[in-house]
């Protein structure tokens, strides 16, 4: 499938999610599916691994063809036109839920991912362009109304988590504690003013943690911080900058409760661990042998743990994303040593 076509069957789970499911879960798959082809072609990556990342982002799409999420058989997707008014829903809806920390910032995931899929859409030529055969007005406007059907839907997934929880599984403080947290003198002085400072400050947060552990907790809430604060980037990219600096204090919000956990092995202590499906002993993450950099990675079929919810794609992109803005950043090294334990995924097979 061509770069087009993930970016626009990502789109389309994105925006059905809330419709067809009643819920806000199924998006993961259309936010990795843009985010596998993001990966990459933002990446110095061989043409094998691109392949590769293609092949696996499709057969993770394949599973959803079914005529809920995504159109069966040989029926297409509506052609759209993403243009300014399709946008502005979404930017909207950012607007109204920003301010706090909701679910671990899956609404500003959400809706940073999408900017960016029509961003590239247009930046492209996809999807807008009226065919010879038709009166660009008449065929213009279709793809206009579609398009701006799609950010209409996709701006209602986002605006259902303004009454969400922070998270539900947490380290050192319950989801009460969490919503209540006020910032340390330090965080609530820091003020990032760019990408390439966040994806610093970023790196120097993951190259912190002195162990980390497989629970959703852990390793998962730090696999989000990767993936929030890259949101925040990509917001900043498209020119939504307001969205960059407030989307920074929930942020910081996730990254007062993860430094309770950075030295547990040190603490020699239980943890107070508040969650439905973490259970203690807590238990180190399994380093992975392999990078996403790296062809070896991409030839494990991820199919047997469903790539881990879209994280094995989501994952992947955010980090490097990161390291690639944090070109300078002296915590590099350390950062993706640390990355290994959080992309680590599928056991018992090594990667």
């Amino acid at each position: 499938m061509t770069n087009s076509g993930f970016y626009r069957e990502g789109l389309e789970i994105i925006a059905r999610c809330k419709k067809e499911t009643g819920d806000i879960w199924a998006a993961h798959y259309g936010a990795a599916a843009i985010a596998g082809t993001a990966f990459a072609s933002d990446n110095a990556l061989t043409d094998a691994i691109r392949s590769l990342v293609s092949d696996q982002a499709d057969r993770m799409l394949a599973g959803h063809r079914d005529g809920r999420l995504l159109p069966s058989g040989d029926e297409r997707l509506p052609e759209a036109r993403f243009g300014p008014g399709a946008r502005q829903y979404i930017v909207e809806a950012l607007e109204e839920t920003i301010d706090e920390l909701r679910w671990v910032g899956h609404n500003v995931i959400y809706g940073a991912v999408s900017l960016l899929a029509m961003h590239r859409l247009e930046q492209h030529g996809q999807l807008c362009r009226p065919s010879h055969e038709s009166a660009p007005n008449v065929r213009g406007s279709v793809r206009e109304a579609a398009g701006i059907a799609i950010g209409a839907d996709i701006a209602d997934l986002i605006l259902a988590f303004r009454k969400a929880i922070p998270g539900r599984s947490w380290i050192g403080a319950s989801t009460a504690e969490v919503k209540r947290i006020e910032l340390t003198a330090d965080l609530a002085r820091l003020r990032l003013a760019s990408p390439e400072e966040l994806s610093d400050w970023v790196l120097g947060e993951l190259a912190a943690f002195h162990a980390i552990y497989r629970a959703e907790a852990h390793h998962d809430l730090i696999g989000h911080l990767l993936t929030f604060s890259h949101g925040l980037n990509l917001l900043h990219d498209l020119g939504y900058v307001a969205l960059f600096r407030r989307g920074q204090v929930p942020l910081l919000r996730l990254v007062q409760v993860l430094r309770l956990s950075r030295d547990l092995q040190e603490k020699g202590t239980e943890p107070k661990l508040y969650s439905p499906v973490d259970r203690l002993p807590l238990h180190r993450a399994e380093r992975s042998a392999s990078l996403p950099a790296e062809q070896r990675f991409w030839e494990r079929d991820y199919n047997a743990c469903d790539w881990d919810f879209g994280h094995v794609f989501k994952f992947s992109w955010s980090f490097y994303d990161h390291w690639r803005r944090g070109a300078r950043s002296l915590y590099r090294e350390a950062a993706t040593e640390n990355f290994r334990y959080i992309i680590r995924v599928c056991d018992p097979a090594e990667v």
